[in-house]
C-alpha cells in the first residue's frame, strides 16, 4: 500500500541570541575603528612605512641574492627609493618653474574665453530675464523707486573702528614659513627610518607575528603571512606597472598634442592614478585648464579630454582585469566600501591605502575563524558554492537561474558531471532538510518541478567534453567556485550494437528506473533515465508506489532487463530497501538489480554486511558509475548470448 502519512508540519528550532562572544567581538570592533580613528598621526605614518617595505622588499632580496650583507643591501633599496622620489620631485619642479613665466599670458586667454562664455550663456540668460520680468510689471511701476538710506536715531554719524594686528616677530614668520615645509618631510623621514628597521629585522618581524597570532598552528599562520604578501606584492607591482605605463602615454600623448610641460601632467597621471576613483579625474583637471589657456580656441582641450577618455578607460575596463583581475581577492563593491570607510577613519591618505588595507582584512577573514565575516563580506569568493547556489534557485522556484547557471557549467564539463556534483549534491541538501521536516509538501513539490523543467530543458545536451577553446572561453566568465567544481572525463562507454544485444535487451525501454520512498527519488530517477537514453540504453519510469506490496503485482516487468533503484536518503533504515529488492527478485528473478546509494549513503559500500542484507547486484554511488555499470551489464549479456550461441553451435 502506498504510503500516505502526512508529514507533520516543520519544526524550526528558533535561532539563538546573540551571545557573550557575539557582545565581545562587537565591542572590540567598536574599540578597533575608533582607535584607529584616534591614533591615526601615529598609525599612518607606520602603515605607509609597512607598505613602502613591501615595494623595496624585491630589491633587497635581489641584493641578498647577489651575497650583499643585509644592511648594505637596505640601505641601497632606501637610497634607491630616495633618488627616485628625489628625480621627481626635481623633474616636477623644473616643470612648474617653466610654466610660472608663461602664467600672465595663460591667465589673459583664460579671461577673454570666460568673458566669452559668459557673454554666450549668463549674458543671453540675464537678457530673457529681464524680459520676462518686464511683461511681469505691472502698471504704473515703471518708475525707478527712490533708495533710502538709513540714519542712526540721534543723527549721530557712524565711529569708524579700525583693527590693526601687531607686527610680526621674526620667530612666528619663520614657523609660519617653515612649518607647512618641515611637517610633510617630517613624516617622509619617520616613514623612511621605519621602512629602514622594518627591512632589516624581516625575518625577526615575521616570527614575532606567528608568535603573537598563534605558534600553536603554524601551518595556518604561515599560510596566512604568506597569502598576504604575495597578494600585497602583485598588487602593487601590477599598479605601479599599470600607472607607469598611463603615465607615459598620457605624457606622450599631450606632446603630441600640444600642450605645455607634457612631462609634468604625465608624471602628475601616474602618481595621481593611485588615487582610486578620483585620481585620473584630479590628473585630467590641470591639463584641460592649460589646454584651455594655451589655445585661443577649443580643439586642444577636446583633443586633452579625449585622450584622458580613452586612456582610462581602456586601461580600467581591459587592461586591470587582464593584468591582475581579481588577484587583491576584493570584491568590486567592497572596493568602494573601503575607499569610503578609509578615507573617513584616514582622509585622503585612507583613500590611497583603502585596497592594501582592506586586503589584509580579507586574509585575515580567511585564515581565522572569527574573522570570517570579513571574507564573506568582502572578498570575491561567491558567497554560496554551485550546489548551495542550485538548492537556493530550487527553493526560490526560480528553475531559469539555475538553467543559467547549468549552461554556464557545462561549459567546462559533460552532463554526467554537472548532474553528479551539482544536482545530485543539491537534492541531498534538499533530502536532508526534508528528513528533519523543515521543508512543507507544497516546497518540496516546487522542487520536484523546478527539477523536471530543468531536466527537460538540457535534454538537448549531448553527455560530452566540451571542446578546448569553449572551456577557455567559460574560464573567463565563470568564478572560482563554479571553476573548482570536478570536471572529469565524460563517460566513454556505449552498448554493443543491436544486432549483438541480448534478447532481453533489444527491446525499445530494457531499463527501469525506480524511485525510492524518498520525496525526491523521482527527479534523480528521470536524471539518470535522461543519461542512458543519451548511451544507447532505452529506459523508462516508476514511481516507488508501483513497487509496493500491493503495487508489484501490476508492475510490467515483461521487458525489463535491467532495474535502477535510485535512494537520496535511506534514513538509517535499510529494510525498506531489503524488502523492496526482495520483492523485485521474486517478481522478475532473472533480471539485474542495481541500487543507487547518492552521496550521503556512500558509506554503505564499505559495509558488506549491510550490502549483503540489502541483496542487490550492484551498487552505485554516482549516475557516471550507474551508466557505466548498465553499459558493462549489457556488454556481459551479450557475450553470455553469443557464448551460448556458440556451443549451440558446436553441439
Amino acid at each position: 500500500m502506498a504510503d500516505t502519512t502526512a508529514r507533520q508540519p516543520a519544526q524550526v528550532t528558533p535561532p539563538p541570541l546573540p551571545g557573550l562572544n557575539s557582545l565581545v567581538t562587537l565591542i572590540t570592533g567598536v574599540v578597533v575603528v575608533a582607535a584607529l580613528y584616534l591614533g591615526r598621526e601615529v598609525l599612518v605614518p607606520i602603515t605607509l612605512a609597512i607598505l613602502l617595505s613591501f615595494v623595496l622588499s624585491p630589491i633587497v632580496a635581489l641584493l641578498r641574492r647577489i651575497h650583499v650583507p643585509q644592511i648594505p643591501s637596505v640601505l641601497v633599496a632606501v637610497v634607491i627609493g630616495l633618488g627616485a622620489i628625489g628625480v621627481l620631485v626635481g623633474i616636477i619642479g623644473l616643470q612648474i618653474a617653466g610654466l610660472a613665466g608663461d602664467v600672465p599670458r595663460y591667465a589673459a586667454t583664460i579671461e577673454t574665453k570666460a568673458t566669452a562664455l559668459q557673454g554666450a550663456t549668463l549674458g543671453r540668460l540675464r537678457s530673457m530675464t529681464e524680459r520676462i520680468g518686464e511683461h511681469m510689471k505691472p502698471e504704473g511701476t515703471n518708475a525707478p523707486e527712490a533708495a533710502a538710506t538709513a540714519a542712526s536715531p540721534d543723527g549721530a554719524k557712524p565711529t569708524t573702528v579700525e583693527v590693526r594686528q601687531p607686527p610680526s616677530t621674526p620667530l612666528e614668520i619663520a614657523r609660519n614659513v617653515l612649518e607647512p615645509v618641515l611637517k610633510p618631510i617630517e613624516s617622509a623621514l619617520i616613514i623612511f627610518i621605519v621602512a629602514v628597521f622594518i627591512l632589516m629585522q624581516k625575518e625577526d618581524l615575521r616570527d614575532r607575528m606567528i608568535r603573537l597570532a598563534g605558534s600553536g598552528d603554524l601551518h595556518r599562520t604561515t599560510v596566512a603571512m604568506d597569502d598576504a604578501g604575495h597578494r600585497l606584492s602583485k598588487y602593487f607591482l601590477a599598479q605601479v606597472g599599470i600607472n607607469t605605463v598611463f603615465g607615459a602615454v598620457i605624457g606622450i600623448g599631450l606632446y603630441f598634442i600640444g600642450v605645455p610641460s607634457a612631462l609634468l601632467w604625465g608624471i602628475l597621471a601616474g602618481i595621481l592614478r593611485f588615487v582610486p576613483y578620483v585620481g585620473a579625474v584630479l590628473a585630467a583637471a590641470l591639463p584641460l585648464a592649460l589646454a584651455a589657456a594655451v589655445d585661443p580656441g577649443w580643439s586642444l582641450v577636446i583633443w586633452t579630454a579625449g585622450l584622458f577618455l580613452i586612456s582610462e578607460t581602456i586601461t580600467g575596463q581591459v587592461v586591470e582585469p587582464l593584468i591582475y583581475g581579481h588577484s587583491t581577492g576584493l570584491s568590486p563593491a567592497a572596493v568602494v566600501i573601503a575607499a569610503i570607510f578609509w578615507s573617513w577613519i584616514w582622509g585622503p591618505i585612507g583613500l590611497i591605502l583603502s585596497t592594501p588595507l582592506t586586503l589584509c582584512l580579507v586574509v585575515l577573514g580567511r585564515y581565522v575563524d572569527r574573522l570570517e565575516f570579513l571574507d564573506v563580506l568582502l572578498g570575491d569568493r561567491p558567497a554560496l558554492t554551485p550546489v548551495e547556489n542550485f538548492y537556493q534557485r530550487m527553493l526560490a522556484d526560480d528553475p531559469d537561474e539555475a538553467l543559467q547557471q547549468a549552461e554556464l557549467l557545462l561549459k567546462e564539463r559533460s552532463l554526467t558531471t554537472y548532474y553528479d556534483e551539482v544536482v545530485l549534491k543539491g537534492l541531498q541538501l534538499a533530502a536532508n532538510d526534508a528528513s528533519r521536516g523543515v521543508l512543507q509538501d507544497d516546497r518540496i513539490d516546487n522542487i520536484r518541478m523546478s527539477v523536471r523543467h530543468l531536466v527537460e530543458d538540457l535534454g538537448h545536451h549531448d553527455d560530452r567534453d566540451p571542446h578546448p577553446e569553449e572551456k577557455a572561453a567559460a574560464a573567463g566568465v565563470t568564478s572560482k567556485a563554479e571553476r573548482d567544481v570536478p570536471a572529469p572525463n565524460a563517460i566513454d562507454a556505449t552498448p554493443p550494437a543491436e544486432d549483438e544485444l541480448a534478447p532481453q535487451w533489444q527491446v525499445e525501454a530494457p531499463v527501469l528506473c525506480l524511485a525510492g520512498r524518498g520525496p525526491l527519488d523521482e527527479a534523480v530517477s528521470a536524471i539518470l533515465g535522461q543519461l542512458l537514453d543519451k548511451h544507447g540504453l532505452g529506459s523508462r519510469m516508476a514511481a516507488h508506489d508501483l513497487a509496493s506490496r500491493d503495487g508489484i503485482r501490476s508492475l510490467d516487468l515483461g521487458d525489463t532487463a535491467m532495474i535502477c533503484v535510485s535512494y537520496l536518503d535511506l534514513n538509517n533504515n535499510p529494510a525498506a530497501l531489503h524488502y523492496l529488492v526482495r520483492r523485485l527478485k521474486a517478481r522478475a528473478p532473472n533480471v539485474s538489480i542495481l541500487v543507487g546509494l547518492w552521496p550521503a549513503d556512500a558509506k554503505v559500500l564499505q559495509d558488506e554486511r549491510l550490502r549483503s542484507v540489502i541483496g542487490a547486484d550492484h551498487f552505485t554511488t554516482s549516475l557516471r558509475e550507474t551508466v557505466e555499470t548498465c553499459v558493462a551489464v549489457a556488454h556481459q549479456k551479450a557475450a553470455e548470448t553469443r557464448a551460448s550461441g556458440a556451443i549451440q553451435a558446436v553441439a
